[in-house]
């Protein structure tokens, strides 16, 4: 029995760094970077419950039916109420399929949130009025539903603004190896 626990622990010892929290990909623990699987595990987590909540926020600001990337579509053609092009909403969202996107649009159009207007070869693409209250009344459901769960001063606050830093890092660092492994 004394065999069979030492074959064992070797392999559960990048585990058991990471035990800290939930480490739901334990196939994939390093020695390295045991703190890496438990990260992208809590990513998996955060994304679906961000998405689950803002389809909902949306729903609730009057536009029901709409997917994760149609809100975040909405969102950036609102942005700073400047027209955008199909690449510029790529670029800005960090998404490669163009396709995606142009569905989401498509989809916005058809239900008057947005306008696509040709500009010679390109199309620029900006909020309707109607898009616009929609994106102000899922303002008004955020601040109320999850804005004022939290103190304007509150240590979560200073957490959320160092975990947005640390996400846009770690980004260049997942396309870097996105680009590393499309060369393999």
């Amino acid at each position: 029995m004394s065999t069979q626990k030492k074959r064992r622990e070797p392999a559960a010892r990048p585990i058991e760094k990471a035990r800290r929290g939930i480490v739901s990909s334990s196939h994939l623990v390093s020695s390295r970077s045991p703190e890496l699987s438990e990260f992208e595990f809590g990513l998996i987590i955060a994304w679906n419950a961000y998405s689950r909540w803002a389809v909902r926020c949306m729903a609730a600001a009057g536009l029901p039916d709409l997917a994760i990337t149609d809100v975040n579509v909405l969102h950036h053609v609102n942005h700073r109420g400047r027209s955008k092009k199909l690449a510029d909403l790529c670029l800005i969202q960090n998404v490669e399929d163009t396709h995606v996107i142009s569905y989401s649009l498509k989809k916005l159009i058809a239900l008057g949130a947005v306008r696509g207007e040709r500009i010679g070869k390109e199309v620029l693409y900006s909020v309707t009025d109607e898009g616009r209250a929609v994106v102000e009344r899922y303002r008004e459901v955020r601040e109320r539903c999850l804005v004022e769960s939290m103190g304007p001063n509150s240590a979560d606050n200073r957490d959320i603004g160092e975990l947005a830093n640390t996400l846009r890092r770690l980004s260049g660092q997942y396309d870097q190896a996105a680009r590393a492994a499309a060369s393999l």
